[in-house]
């Protein structure tokens, strides 16, 4: 356990080393701008994962995962095979 000072207040307040800790005095969080980059980098994580054209929800069956994620399997296997045809197309003419 150890001190941080607030970012909002600039008083000190005892920390856990949790962004989530908030202040003994003005009550806000002691993340400041680590907390907000924390919750941009999981929001842009997401939004990377739903660009799969088989997204896997939380709420999909144990089937409906297995089913998506064996149809992401082959989708990159597809990306993969087509990607190296247009690598050897670019590279024999050079």
């Amino acid at each position: 356990m150890g001190e941080k000072k607030c970012p909002h207040c600039g008083e000190w307040s005892e920390w856990n080393q949790n962004l989530t800790d908030t202040c003994q005095h003005c009550g806000k969080t002691l993340g400041g701008a680590d907390l907000d980059f924390q919750e941009k980098a999981a929001a842009q994580k997401k939004e990377r994962e739903e660009q799969w054209i088989f997204y896997i929800k939380e709420t999909d069956s144990d089937f409906v995962r297995a089913m998506k994620k064996t149809g992401n399997f082959f989708y990159t296997i597809y990306i993969s095979i087509i990607t190296f045809i247009a690598w050897l197309i670019a590279a024999l003419p050079g």
